[in-house]
């Protein structure tokens, strides 16, 4: 990463993560505790429920394929960000190498855009299931699944190299100081120095919106289509059962871009360092700690063959 980006684009080597050292010491050690155990509990529970999907045949199905790479996609961004936040609450030494800072914001961004592009196509899965159920093992047949998760990682992966080519080939003069617990655009931006970085920083930025916002609307009009068909089906139970194959998935991206919304869009103004780091938590630790929640209890299925799978090997008497 660092050879691709050039060093001689920084006269800085290393830069330093301001992130809790602000915060009052003693209360370190309970965030070290807390965070921790949210990430223990995200990484076991997107394994649990990708151990479960390959191991239970009729959950060999395109949204459950979507479904492991989207808990693939958590383990990797949490992997990219949270145990170097874990590390630097019991460090005093919060200093990050140059090319660690770079990596940190391409694997961070990569695995971010993945998890908003598969939101997106689980969105469209949905909409085939329910609005063209007879046209669906068509439209989304093995091979057509496989080459549309194979496609957001490949855009992720443009996403992130787009935004860190883009960033570190500007100067860094100093200060060194990053306000952030990670390597992230805004706080990194500040960084640097030159006539080019507000253009570089807006088009950053205007990259970033625009494919997130694109990913929103198109989950947004998916839902408009699944709506209307819903309401056209006649019973009751017919309306619940077609919703409930949603849920999981609807209740995810409220929960994805409802914390965005609040850290990227809320209004500017005085606000402490503390504040920012607190509401930057909600979508780097709190978000892929809800997630396998939501999924492993809103979607019966689910919950089903992982009480077959795991609760049969564990308790082999009362299979």
């Amino acid at each position: 990463m660092a050879a691709m980006l050039g060093r001689n684009h920084s006269t800085m080597s290393e830069f330093i993560l301001v992130g809790f050292s602000t915060f009052p010491r003693h209360l370190l050690p309970a965030f070290f505790l807390l965070f921790l155990l949210m990430y223990l509990f995200t990484l076991l529970g997107n394994l649990l429920i990708t151990a479960t999907v390959w191991s239970e045949r009729s959950l060999h199905t395109p949204m459950y394929l979507f479904l492991c790479a989207l808990s693939t996609s958590e383990i990797l961004y949490t992997l990219a960000i949270t145990p170097r936040l874990l590390t630097d609450l019991l460090s005093t030494r919060h200093t990050i190498a140059w090319a660690a800072c770079a990596s940190q914001m391409f694997f961070s961004f990569t695995f971010g855009f993945t998890h908003s592009f598969l939101l997106t196509v689980m969105g469209y899965d949905r909409y085939v299931a329910i609005c063209h159920p007879l046209h669906y093992h068509v439209l989304m047949s093995p091979h057509g699944s496989a080459c549309l998760v194979a496609w957001t990682w490949a855009g992720g992966s443009v996403m992130g190299l787009v935004v860190t080519m883009a960033i570190f080939h500007l100067t860094f003069c100093g200060p060194n100081e990053i306000h952030h617990f990670f390597c992230h655009v805004p706080p990194v931006v500040k960084l640097a120095c030159g006539t080019n970085v507000p253009a570089v920083a807006l088009g950053v930025g205007l990259v970033c919106i625009t494919v997130l916002l694109g990913c929103c609307l198109l989950i947004l009009l998916s839902y408009t289509f699944i709506v209307a068909a819903i309401l056209r089906i006649p019973s009751a139970e017919g309306r619940h059962k077609a919703f409930s194959t949603c849920a999981s998935h609807l209740t995810v991206v409220i929960v994805h871009y409802g914390f965005a919304s609040v850290v990227y869009l809320k209004l500017k103004g005085p606000q402490s360092l503390e504040g920012d780091t607190l509401m930057a938590i909600t979508y780097t630790v709190l978000t892929p700690f809800l997630s396998p929640i939501i999924f492993s209890l809103r979607n019966k299925e689910l919950k089903t063959a992982m009480k077959k799978t795991f609760l049969s090997k564990l308790y082999p008497q009362r299979s």
